[in-house]
């Protein structure tokens, strides 16, 4: 059933409105799940017409649409109007179109708000739309707020106390995309729907559990931003620690949005808080060097454009999570992340406890492991007997994985992450109780990085990262399941 429902996209300008959201609405529209009854209002500074903001979202949609025809059919329900956040007669406007449209589009009063711009403005518009009357009650009225959710605690509390001045919790949706990835989501099927796992899956079994989320690239056009925020909190206060919520969790007596997020929360409740010397010996910084790879230089992160040429921002990342809960205590879950590492991937591995050995010789773990991007699947590492006369061990494989994102069979994550909205599913965001226990634990890494407690390694470029971080898992008797070699 298609969805009745008036979008207002503030940033409606900008790189992620073109890259991502247009052509994710294309595919709701394609699929049905938006048709007759719904229109898009795109805001930003600009002073663009709608006959221009159609344009654009014709050519967002070039490569995906059937014909000319349906692209511009689509494109008709996109409306634009340039906004100063800090305008009151703006909203007072704005107001007066979606009135307007939803008489058109006979939408139900229904609002849908993304703001995918700076988060600096998410308070003052939350306060206009209130303010002017925008958000009335009237219809389903639900917000999307783009990540970086704070940059601290303290921030990430005030904006969050901004918003619930306008909008319930349960109207408040922060996306981190990665949790729209297939084979995120499908970790709920290989943990919940397999008592091969399920019933295995916990301290007794796991020996650790490692998460990887690396890039090839370097910082790119990111330098200034990325300068300021570096790997930590760019990667692992949202995608890593929603990751390991989903690894970790207890199994929730029903599939539904209220009994997953209420175990993903008792998940972030129970992490371990380090003290300062387990935060010195748990968590590795390192910041890439220049180099060659394969007969290529490459210029090292302090010589990249806008970025500080003393700079200490990490540019990778690696340390130990632990969870004080029943199933998984004592149970290290590494990760790692950074730029300038081999190839690109999000891997999971999970690695069992392994027997002892009754064959004279010792047993490679068995390990699951769970392909993220760029390829999605999954694997299963058993031992087994080689082929021969001899009874000698081998290490077997057993694999599933797909390019599906490339052949069109798997959603793109804002499309699934907006059909989740226009639904009321929760399930895939992040809720405040996590976003708060995640910047608790973080913003005490900053602190001791801001005052140089814990060394910034170098690496080469081409590598995964310092040797820092493989020793951090021999501290533990464990080595990282997945290394790629150039």
């Amino acid at each position: 059933m298609s969805s009745k429902v008036i979008v207002t996209i503030f940033g409606a300008s900008g790189d992620l409105a073109k890259r991502k959201l247009y052509p994710s609405l294309f595919r709701l529209y394609k699929s049905g799940n938006l048709s007759k009854h719904f229109a898009v209002i795109g805001t930003a500074r600009r002073p663009w017409s709608k006959e221009y903001f159609e344009s654009v979202v014709v050519e967002s949609i070039a490569d995906l649409a059937d014909s000319p025809e349906q692209a511009q059919e689509f494109a008709s329900h996109f409306y634009y109007q340039s906004h100063d956040v800090q305008d009151t007669e703006h909203y007072i406007e704005l107001r007066k179109l979606q009135n307007r449209l939803n008489e058109e589009y006979q939408a139900e009063h229904n609002k849908l708000f993304f703001l995918s711009m700076a988060p600096q403005f998410f308070g003052t518009i939350a306060k206009h739309l209130k303010s002017e009357n925008i958000v009335d009650g009237k219809g389903f009225e639900r917000l999307i707020v783009e990540k970086p959710f704070g940059t601290d605690l303290e921030s990430a509390s005030q904006l969050n106390d901004d918003l619930l001045a306008t909008f319930d919790e349960e109207q408040i949706f922060r996306i981190d995309h990665y949790l729209g990835k297939e084979m995120i989501q499908s970790i709920f099927a290989i943990r919940f729907a397999n008592s091969l796992f399920e019933n295995i899956w916990n301290r007794d079994h796991i020996d650790n559990v490692q998460i990887t989320f690396a890039e090839k690239l370097g910082v790119e056009e990111r330098g200034g931003y990325y300068d300021e925020s570096g790997a930590l909190r760019d990667m692992v206060q949202n995608h890593t620690l929603q990751l390991l919520s989903l690894l970790a969790m207890d199994k929730p007596n029903s599939f539904t949005k209220d009994e997953i997020r209420a175990e993903k929360i008792k998940v972030f409740e129970r992490l371990t808080q380090p003290s300062q010397e387990d935060l010195k010996k748990f968590f590795i910084r390192g910041q890439y060097k220049s180099g060659k790879v394969n007969g290529k230089k490459y210029i090292s992160y302090r010589s990249e454009p806008n970025v500080n040429p003393e700079s200490m921002t990490e540019t990778f990342v690696s340390g130990a999570f632990f969870v004080d809960s029943d199933r998984f205590r004592d149970v290290p879950f590494f990760f790692r992340t950074g730029k300038r590492l081999t190839e690109k991937g999000t891997h999971v591995n999970i690695v069992f406890k392994q027997m002892d050995s009754i064959f004279g010789e010792k047993l490679a773990p068995n390990v699951l492991t769970i392909y993220i991007q760029p390829t999605e699947g999954f694997s299963l590492s058993v031992n087994g007997k080689e082929v021969g006369e001899l009874f000698s061990l081998s290490p077997i494989s057993l694999d599933y994985r797909t390019d599906a994102t490339a052949s069109g069979a798997s959603p793109e994550p804002y499309e699934k992450l907006i059909f989740d909205v226009l639904n009321n599913d929760s399930t895939n965001f992040s809720h405040w109780e996590e976003v708060k226990a995640s910047w608790k634990l973080i913003d005490q890494i900053e602190e001791l990085w801001r005052n140089n407690q814990a060394p910034l390694h170098e690496y080469a470029v081409g590598t995964m990262g310092p040797s820092a971080s493989a020793e951090l898992l021999a501290q533990f008797g464990a080595e990282w399941q997945w290394n790629p070699q150039n």
